[in-house]
């Protein structure tokens, strides 16, 4: 007898499809765009990738794609999201059932099922698909099409069922039902599994001959009941799962629903999200225990959120690693890595190739990019970083820059550990600062400094008495400035005249 896991395998296997046709050949001409519907984005990925991602995770034994409207563009975009699916090209014959035809011409199965779902279909997932199948297959269908009850069912094709509603009669649209048939709530998804032999047949029979002059699938469900084969429906509780997107206000409000349940899904994992509604992460993004997620961020891309770590108030973060335990406070950054117990913030940039480590800091207004600021290091506020390694330990002063750059090509700028460089210092790279050294401040550093040694460049200062009299006559420091010599020697009058004694001390002092 076999086993629980064993059986468990079997049905897995037999819930698979023999394959998912994807239908992305439209224009999407509401969307008022350039890029191609099915390649605008939310959550992080385009809608495609969306619909092809519950696709995939149905383990359909194929994957195909139907393109036709900017077909090398959106092949393009196949290519770098989803290598593994077979592009099919619909040809200039219009219509739903064309293009699952087109689709058709290139599964190689001879049977099983095949599901039919669309690229602009984002909250789609894996599992109601899953369910679809088994589901379909459990009936011995031959066609089974998702359907889902709404309040409002106004523009929708409904759905006609038997008597004893097990059986699914037709799909009537909402310009061609009767008033009773309006009254029914339960609306057609335009999603299906198709028993792949009978598809096939149907396909072959149907004709464009109608107001449209177009292929409809949903002819494929009359030629099966004419031919005596059942149809069945499954009723999906989720409408928003099943909704497409056909205009910006509708790809708007399915983003915000995804936001929604992409919060729920951390939220419900043990992160803390203070303010839903002003926080936006994409689906991609993994989030840590007991993270705290402040008002105003947004996480984007691959971004990975280390446990106990504080992201905000007020931060975007894109492609970025963060530790552990770290705090990022009303920051951006990019392509970023920052350590366990590291800060970042407020108002700091991070760019491509930062790596702060362990326990590091970069403080206030600090850019960085392509540096390694390595465990304890800390780059506390107006600083720029560029093309740079920190030693461990090692603090910048406030107002330091790595000017990295000669206007022809970019070098790398040098710091040992545990290394002092004074405030306002100017690193010019290539340059390199040896362990223990510092800097004096406002030092311009040109050349290496030696490991415990300190590097300066200041001259000393001059004063030219009564440049601003001269040089600023009739403006406001000229005026402030005359008052306050004669203030001073107002003061030095009242002053009673040094001893002899006093004197000699002022000497000795100088």
């Amino acid at each position: 007898m076999p086993t629980e896991s064993a059986q468990t395998d079997t049905a897995a296997r037999s819930a698979a499809p023999a394959a998912v046709i994807v239908l992305a050949a439209g224009a999407g001409t509401r969307m008022k765009s350039r890029t191609p519907k099915v390649l605008h984005e939310i959550g992080g990925r385009s809608l495609l990738v969306h619909a092809l991602d519950a696709a995939a995770g149905t383990a359909p034994g194929q994957l195909v794609v139907v393109l036709r409207h900017e077909r090398d563009r959106v092949a393009a975009h196949l290519a770098e999201h989803a290598g593994d699916v077979v592009i099919a090209d619909q040809d200039e014959i219009p219509g739903t059932g064309r293009a699952v035809q087109c689709g058709l011409e290139q599964v190689t199965a001879t049977e099983g099922t095949v599901l039919v779902t669309y690229g602009d279909v984002p909250l789609l997932e894996a599992a109601a698909l899953r369910e679809l199948v088994a589901a379909h297959e459990s009936a011995g269908a031959a066609v089974t099409v998702l359907t889902a009850r709404v309040p409002d069912p106004t523009g929708y094709g409904r759905i006609l069922r038997s008597a004893d509603g097990s059986e699914v009669l037709g799909i009537v649209e909402h310009k061609d039902a009767t008033d009773e048939q309006r009254a029914i709530d339960e609306i057609n998804s335009g999603i299906y599994a198709f028993d792949l032999a009978v598809l096939r047949d149907a396909l072959s029979r149907i004709g464009t001959d109608n107001a449209q002059g177009e292929m409809y699938l949903t002819d494929v469900l009359a030629i099966a009941r004419e031919d005596g084969r059942s149809v069945r429906a499954v009723v999906t509780a989720d409408l928003m799962m099943v909704e497409g997107v056909n205009d910006r206000v509708q790809l708007a409000q399915l983003g915000a629903e995804m936001n929604r349940r992409i919060l729920t899904r951390h939220m419900r994992s043990g992160v803390t999200i203070v303010d839903p509604a002003t926080t936006w992460i994409d689906a991609d993004v993994s989030i840590g225990q007991d993270a705290v997620i402040l008002p105003g961020v947004q996480l984007h891309g691959a971004t990975d959120i280390g446990e106990r770590a504080v992201i905000g108030p007020d931060c975007t973060l894109r492609d970025t690693e963060v530790g552990e335990g770290a705090e990022v406070v009303r920051s951006h950054t990019l392509l970023a890595v920052i350590g366990a117990g590291a800060s970042v913030g407020p108002f700091s940039y991070l760019r491509p190739g930062t790596d702060l480590g362990e326990q590091g800091k970069i403080g206030g207004f600090v850019e960085t990019k392509n540096a390694r600021i390595d465990t304890g290091a800390k780059v506390p506020h107006l600083s720029y970083v560029g093309d740079a390694e920190i030693g461990e330990g090692t603090n910048l002063g406030a107002g330091t820059i790595t000017a990295n750059y000669d206007g022809v090509s970019k070098h790398r700028t040098t710091i040992g550990r545990h290394v002092r460089v004074g405030s306002d210092n100017v690193l010019v790279a290539p340059v390199t600062i040896g362990d223990g050294a510092a800097t004096g401040a406002g030092t311009v550093v040109r050349k290496d400094v030696a490991p415990g040694a300190l590097g300066v460049n200041a001259v000393s200062q001059r004063n030219v008495e009564g440049w601003t009299l001269r040089r600023r006559a009739g403006t406001a420091a000229e005026s402030a400035a005359r008052e306050a010599l004669d203030r001073s020697d107002a003061t030095a009058d009242a002053s009673p005249a040094p001893t002899a004694g006093q004197e000699k001390q002022e000497n000795e002092q100088r």
